[in-house]
């Protein structure tokens, strides 16, 4: 730190030898500094005023709390009838009674030196939101997601309730069912059909189950089951609900195919077996951009390696019979490695560099 006095000596003495034909960086390198730090003090007045750093030492200003001072407002704020009460209340119910110590801030500004600027009162203090559960998987069976929503009925005010279980690897509808009404017995059910379908039992690493808030999904019922498959339970911050955004994005496509009755199903079998042929569709015929234009079912069974690995042949066979067509490389058809839910940087940091950590939570 140079105090100010020792500053303003060195830039009359730099300006000094630069007037008398001295090269300016040469000059204050001889006074140990640099151009810039000389083209800063004159810039931001530091020749005026004292040093601008937040680390810098100054002078204890006159005005300041005296240590007995100081030590009355401790005391004062120390009170019984002060122990929940912020210095914001202080400082008016004191002036209330022809007292003054302090302002709010110096208030604050002891007790935080103190040790005591801890929230006061029962009530708990805010708490900074968590950030979402990230998940990695790497490989079909490792981590689901699921969710529920509601069909429209003919008849205003009644919904029919489907519920989908969606793995993130191969985006797969591995288990559906569509009920009359949400209970949790409806999901404990479809959980245990699944895991009994997937084979999970067989797995040494069971998947993660990912889902949002909902009661449903939250149920002592559900819970017990996923406990007894060794499936472990996963959930979406509290009305957040990008967490489970791959659930969402299905059901979205769901209700936007041209098939979906838009004005409600007539009964229950009619909103099943739209579902059943939508499942099918979706696993089956349908290309999924987000896992390069395979079938989910064919990436769930691991196909997709040699469907990319032909398409690339056949790209490459193209540009050779036609090289006038192509004005660089064919289209990229390597296929699509782990798949994050909820990312966060150093998760997927870690995932592209052959991280093995299928099932991560975030700190």
């Amino acid at each position: 730190m140079i105090v100010l006095e020792d500053r303003r000596s060195l830039a009359q003495d730099i300006d000094t030898a630069h007037q008398n034909g001295a090269r300016l960086h040469q000059a204050c390198a001889v006074a140990g500094i640099d151009v810039r730090t000389l083209q800063r003090w004159k810039a931001r007045k530091g020749l005026a005023k004292g040093d601008g750093r937040p680390q810098a030492a100054r002078p204890t200003p006159s005005h300041a709390l005296s240590a007995d001072e100081r030590a009355q407002l401790l005391s004062v704020a120390n009170e019984p009838r002060f122990a929940s009460v912020p210095p914001a209340r202080i400082v008016p119910m004191l002036a209330d009674e022809g007292v003054y110590l302090a302002s709010e801030s110096s208030f604050a500004r002891v007790l935080r030196a103190e040790g005591q600027n801890a929230h006061r009162g029962r009530a708990k203090a805010p708490k900074a939101v968590r950030p979402p559960t990230t998940h990695i998987a790497s490989a079909a069976r490792q981590v689901w997601c699921w969710d529920m929503t509601y069909l429209p009925a003919t008849v205003v005010g009644r919904w029919f309730h489907l519920y989908l279980i969606l793995d993130l690897y191969s985006r797969k509808i591995v288990g559906w069912e569509v009920h009359d009404s949400d209970h949790s017995d409806h999901a404990a059910h479809l959980v245990r059909r699944t895991a009994l379908a997937e084979g999970i039992a067989a797995l040494t690493v069971k998947p993660v189950l990912h889902g949002d808030n909902g009661s449903t999904l939250k149920a002592t019922t559900v819970l017990s089951m996923l406990h007894w498959l060794g499936v472990k339970p996963s959930y979406s911050r509290p009305r957040v609900s990008d967490d489970n955004a791959y659930a969402e994005s299905l059901f979205r496509t769901a209700k936007y195919r041209p098939e979906f009755p838009v004005k409600g199903f007539a009964d229950l079998e009619a909103a099943r077996a739209w579902a059943a042929d939508f499942v099918h569709w979706y696993n089956v015929e349908h290309r999924h951009s987000g896992i390069q234009y395979v079938s989910p079912s064919q990436r769930h069974e691991g196909e997709d390696q040699a469907i990319l690995a032909a398409r690339h042949a056949l790209y490459l066979q193209a540009r050779e019979k036609n090289p006038a067509r192509w004005s660089g490389d064919t289209r990229n058809w390597s296929p699509i490695g782990a798949v994050t839910l909820n990312p966060e940087r150093d998760c997927v940091i870690k995932a592209h560099s052959g991280c093995n950590d299928i099932h991560r939570l975030a700190a």
